[in-house]
């Protein structure tokens, strides 16, 4: 491996170095909340080692705790490498702004520049419009109340995109490494991702029309966040309309809007929220329409169209979320989100619009399954009564609808309802998938 300084690395020949080391730190933090410096190698990246005592861990721990303001919690390690010994500093922190030994600097390429006083309030104002402060703040929880099986299958998944190297020794360990704890106390980024009670909760709701005034399910989910993407996705996908294709040598399952695309909105409205807001995420399907909302503004100065077009640049708003969820390959960095779902709706001929709007951000993907109810509902609505053409209708649009919310739906009453299921069992157009509850109608073509 070629090491190379660039504007999240600093190597140094030695400790020798420790206070340019420090002002290296502060001006990534500065720059991308994140850096890392290796003493025992050369600028040039030629391996010299680091010769190591007792106190050396703890003498550069200690100087950057006090030189760096506000105080960081740098992760310290020693490693060989090619046979020598080196330190690797890792430092992690999106506080507002940093200073180093009394003065901000910023990194620009390998350089670290000092800041003008017009330049450091206008790093101020960015950072306090771009990075929400809430997930670098200290929750309540202890470490002890992560969910180990959340934290094992969060290695796990990163290690199989090859972006965790080391496996699962503990909690402890595995939280510390992607610093979401301040000694044994988790901080809000820590409880959201792997905390059962994160305090985060999604509203998702299915409606008969193209408004509000008739539901025919709503639910209020609840758990860590990477829980909350695996029950949102579900739902989304119970709840929307398929079609088989039967051109090939085996029957595939298509959905009216691309999955992929449902799933990246749904970790961008999560990833990207403003958790001070006591405002739930909110998934909505209409009949027309899926409305996926969150409670978070986008970037002040940037629109959408930036970085569907590719040349946005990257603002996570909660980075150390968002760096949790790149370790596990629900994201990729550089803003790539939104391009990335125009493109899966874009290839699936879906339409999908993004919008800001006053209370946060909004994904609409719009429906393109009324030709197809109107196509099914032909083929089987011969020789059917008034009711039993709208029951098939229904059932087509809504195929987890009960017959309680059917009968809401007809104006007509439950005897009805279930004296017109029966019948279309036993002519055999409907049939019952699953159990009464948590089971589906289908039509039978």
């Amino acid at each position: 491996m070629k090491f190379r300084e660039n504007e999240t690395t600093e190597l140094k020949k030695s400790t020798s170095e420790l206070k340019e080391a420090i002002i290296s730190l502060g001006a990534m933090l500065n720059k991308h909340s994140k850096g890392v410096v290796y003493f025992g190698i050369a600028d040039n990246g030629t391996i010299l080692g680091q010769e190591i005592g007792k106190s050396t861990v703890r003498d550069i721990t200690k100087a950057i705790n006090h030189w760096i303001e506000p105080k960081i919690y740098p992760d310290v390690q020693i490693k060989k490498i090619q046979g020598k010994d080196c330190i690797i500093v890792n430092v992690s922190g999106h506080n507002t702004i940093y200073s180093a030994r009394g003065r901000y600097y910023v990194r620009m390429g390998e350089e670290d520049k000092k800041l003008s006083v017009d330049e450091l309030r206008r790093l101020v104002e960015k950072k306090n419009n771009y990075v929400y402060s809430w997930s670098s703040e200290l929750s309540s929880f202890s470490v002890s109340e992560a969910s180990i099986e959340t934290v094992k299958k969060f290695v796990e998944k990163g290690r199989k995109a090859g972006r965790i190297e080391h496996a699962f020794n503990s909690v402890y360990d595995t939280l510390n490494k992607i610093h979401v704890l301040k000694g044994k106390k988790l901080l809000n980024a820590g409880r959201a991702l792997f905390c059962e009670d994160s305090g985060i909760e999604v509203q998702a709701a299915v409606f008969a029309g193209k408004d509000k005034v008739t539901f025919l399910d709503i639910q209020s989910f609840r758990g860590s966040l990477f829980d909350l993407i695996d029950r949102c996705e579900v739902y989304v996908k119970e709840h929307i309309n398929w079609r088989a294709d039967l051109s090939g040598s085996t029957r595939v399952e298509i959905p009216e809007v691309p999955v992929r695309a449902i799933k990246e909105a749904i970790i961008n409205s999560l990833c990207h929220r403003d958790f001070n807001t006591p405002k739930s995420n909110e998934i909505a399907l209409y009949r027309d329409r899926i409305e996926i909302y969150n409670p978070g503004q986008f970037p002040f100065d940037h629109n959408p169209e930036e970085y569907i077009s590719g040349h946005g640049k990257s603002y996570p708003r909660n980075p150390l979320i968002a760096e949790a969820f790149y370790l596990a390959k629900d994201i990729e960095r550089w803003g790539s989100g939104l391009r990335r779902i125009k493109e899966e709706c874009d290839a699936a001929h879906v339409k999908v619009t993004f919008e800001k709007i006053s209370t946060g951000f909004q994904v609409t993907f719009y429906r393109p399954g009324e030709k197809v109810v109107e196509k099914v509902v032909e083929k089987v609505v011969e020789k059917l009564s008034s009711n039993q053409q709208k029951i098939i209708e229904a059932i087509v649009k809504h195929p987890i609808i009960s017959a309680k919310a059917l009968g809401d739906l007809l104006g007509i009453s439950p005897r009805k309802v279930q004296n017109n299921l029966a019948k279309l069992k036993r002519i055999g157009i409907l049939k019952r998938v699953g159990a009464d509850r948590g089971g589906h109608w289908e039509v039978i073509e």
